[in-house]
């Protein structure tokens, strides 16, 4: 190696440009085949490094976001979400909602596909450089009076204001003790047109007074809550369930039935496979 080639890698290891160190060895002998400009050299080496820290803040945004599955838009069928259809999710996939601090809110059943609706547009968040945070309504109460208990509660609300995506899911499924209704109610207050919020719940407004018990603080919160906000109703079935029905049914058809086209079940027979029950006859 060469006193230029010594001199050039630590040039660039103390500027702290690990992907230019790796690459412009090559990146040179492919410019030199080519017959490249040295600009055009050098921006192939600057473009790598930008590549790479791109990807490399991404992936700390997706780890910082705490996500329960990775759950992306490539990999999603949206036909199968009732509560949003493609172009809405598309919309929302651009983040506008986020700059202009407005909020998501997703109703509806349990296995109705919102949980997976909110984890993908908090990934997509992390790849437009939002900071996102998931986080379960009854794991964020708990650490919200952990916080109190311990005199750490502004320090904690501080780091989520640096959220510019908060996502709280299953909000309903569980009522909340007095402290952490009043707790909760202050994250969403404080975060009121300063930061955008995706909301996942079981229950209709109607009875959130259920859940947080007062029926002003209830009523404080949604006012708050749905002045910048759009609303979704995640109607039908399980989509777990469903999909494991047709698991089920493939499983029985291909053991029972004769060869040739498929035996089509009854009603009766679909609802015993669910149970594991004998059908009635």
């Amino acid at each position: 190696m060469s006193a230029e080639h010594v001199l050039l890698e630590d040039c660039l290891k103390r500027l702290k440009l690990p992907v230019m160190l790796r690459d412009y060895s090559e990146c040179g002998r492919q410019a030199r085949e080519d017959g490249q400009s040295y600009e055009s050299f050098l921006l192939e080496l600057a473009n790598r490094e930008l590549e790479q820290r791109q990807n490399n803040q991404l992936q700390r945004r997706l780890q910082e976001a705490h996500f329960p599955l990775m759950k992306t838009l490539e990999t999603t069928e949206l036909e199968k979400w009732p509560g949003l259809n493609s172009l809405q999710v598309r919309e929302y996939a651009e983040c506008h909602y986020i700059e202009r601090r407005e909020n998501l809110v997703l109703i509806g059943k349990h296995g109705t596909g919102k949980t997976h609706a909110a984890t993908v547009l908090g990934v997509e968040a992390c790849r437009r450089g939002h900071r996102v945070r998931f986080i379960t309504a009854a794991q964020l109460v708990n650490t919200l009076v952990e916080s109190r208990e311990e005199k750490e509660l502004s320090q904690y609300l501080k780091r989520l204001q640096r959220v510019q995506l908060l996502i709280v899911d299953e909000l309903g499924y569980i009522p909340l003790s007095t402290e952490g209704a009043q707790l909760l109610f202050q994250v969403f207050s404080e975060r009121y047109e300063r930061g955008s919020v995706i909301i996942t719940t079981n229950l209709p407004f109607a009875q959130w007074t259920q859940v947080f018990g007062d029926a002003s603080l209830t009523a404080a919160l949604l006012d708050r809550l749905t002045h910048h906000c759009d609303i979704h109703q995640f109607d039908g079935e399980s989509i777990r369930l469903t999909e494991s029905l047709k698991r089920r049914r493939k499983t029985t058809d291909s053991a029972t039935a004769p060869a040739g086209r498929p035996e089509k079940k009854s009603h009766k027979e679909r609802s015993a496979i669910l149970t594991g029950s004998e059908p009635n006859p």
